[in-house]
């Protein structure tokens, strides 16, 4: 397995610092913001307010990922959870398709957890499911937006993710991640594309690469 090329001068001494002081701004600038939709999450999908789920991070290490809720908690007879179509309400597309959702990550990203940009933190499970290729993508700090989303999101298929993803490892530059959050500004608030899956409502669950042919190719 390849490994992360040698850190450049942006990545070593600059994108850290650079994701404190976006995070920052973000919670003081739009403090407002972040009161509003707390209260309009409380009012329409009730408690908590906060979504909070243990995701893998740089060289796979563990923290929770702080998101306003976007479902609510209905279930069944049995006591299980009905499927995300029927729990993800009008208002909670709404918070997602202006990517609003993702507003509490700034506290992920000052407390090292994550980066503005990088590869989007998935599931833990997911883990035992990647090649050796798709690790690479845990080489560096996740990010709030990263190139796969403004290159596709929900539409494109994991693996075409994760090559994306791998590819940004090796390509970290300063203009490359502004471009990221200016396309991420244009598809989030402008365009609004790639929320949804071709299939569902939400991303389908990555279950593993069973083709060599697409784990191989390049």
């Amino acid at each position: 397995m390849e490994k992360h090329k040698p850190y450049g001068v942006y990545e070593r001494f600059f994108k850290r610092p650079i994701d404190i002081l976006c995070a920052l701004l973000a919670l003081t600038v739009f403090c407002w913001l972040y009161l509003i939709v707390a209260i309009l999450v409380r009012v329409k999908l009730g408690s908590p307010v906060i979504f909070k789920q243990a995701r893998p991070g740089k060289d796979e290490k563990i923290f929770n990922l702080y998101k306003f809720r976007t479902m609510t908690e209905e279930r069944d007879e049995k006591g299980n959870l009905l499927p995300d179509d029927v729990r993800l309400t009008k208002f909670g597309r709404f918070l997602r398709k202006t990517s609003l959702d993702e507003l509490p990550e700034a506290i992920n990203i000052l407390k090292g957890d994550m980066s503005v940009v990088g590869p989007r933190p998935l599931l833990v499970e997911y883990l035992d499911r990647y090649s050796d290729e798709q690790k690479r993508r845990h080489e560096v700090r996740p990010g709030l937006s990263g190139y796969a989303q403004v290159h596709g999101r929900n539409t494109v298929s994991w693996e075409e993710k994760f090559k994306m993803d791998v590819y940004y490892v090796d390509n970290i530059t300063f203009w490359g991640d502004v471009k990221i959050i200016f396309d991420t500004v244009l598809k989030a608030f402008i365009k609004q594309e790639g929320i949804n899956s071709k299939t569902s409502s939400t991303m389908e669950a990555f279950m593993g690469t069973k083709d060599e042919k697409v784990l191989t190719q390049k």
